[in-house]
């Protein structure tokens, strides 16, 4: 029989024993790995679309690139955090939030390019964008497929905000598509200006919540960061 999982430093949380939210060892080391590899099979394919835009030239193929480091760092801090105490999620929660504002900065800094100096429609660039986005979410889901049953709040939050984040990806994406090819630009503009502001609203929301009491926030894939920060 497996043993509750144990705390890094030592001591078992309310959490991650009893009925309510117990977690075994074999299902925490194989949590931590398989969110370890979600993040680094992020970084590698952003890598690889960094990249291909810098080869080609093509600068908003590398704004979306650049957009999955933000995936990449949110899933590193659920790995680093998922297993700690409360300090080390407030903390987290801090991180979190300043990565979000960050996304929304750069969302507004690529918005000031683009109107500055207008960028071609690329249809096949920025339905690669689309189509991978949603194609990511969709694996996502299917490597936490085994932790959906998990009580424990970082997994149970995961998981439940991966599995939404595959119908919230699907229409952010098509929509987001249209709005760049449209035959004028000021829908794709918008879109930037509502983008950002969603990644300023969650960066309120943790500091707001943070001074109340720590809290254990979602981690999100594309959807929400990625998608968030633009396509």
């Amino acid at each position: 029989m497996s043993q509750p999982f144990e705390d890094v430093d030592g001591r078992d949380k309310p959490d991650h024993d009893g009925k309510d939210g117990a977690v075994s060892r074999e299902t925490a080391r194989a949590y931590t790995l398989t969110i370890w590899g979600i993040a680094l099979g992020i970084l590698i394919f952003a890598i690889a679309v960094v990249l291909r835009a810098l080869a080609v030239g093509n600068a908003q193929l590398f704004k979306d690139g650049v957009d999955w480091v933000y995936d990449v760092l949110l899933y590193g801090i659920a790995a680093v955090v998922f297993g700690r105490n409360a300090r080390a999620e407030r903390v987290a929660a801090l991180a979190i939030g300043a990565i979000m504002a960050a996304a929304g900065l750069h969302t507004l800094y690529d918005l000031a390019s683009k109107i500055v100096t207008p960028r071609p429609i690329e249809v096949w660039m920025l339905g690669f964008s689309a189509a991978s986005a949603i194609v990511i979410a969709v694996l996502i889901v299917g490597v936490l497929w085994r932790f959906r049953r998990e009580d424990n709040p970082v997994i149970k939050a995961t998981w439940l905000s991966s599995r939404n984040d595959v119908i919230s990806t699907t229409g952010f994406a098509l929509v987001g598509l249209a709005a760049r090819v449209a035959p004028v630009r000021w829908p794709e503009y918008l879109f930037d200006v509502i983008v950002a502001g969603i990644c300023f609203q969650a960066t309120w929301a943790i500091w707001r919540s943070l001074r109340a009491k720590p809290a254990v926030l979602p981690v999100q894939d594309k959807a929400a960061t990625g998608q968030v920060v633009g396509l």
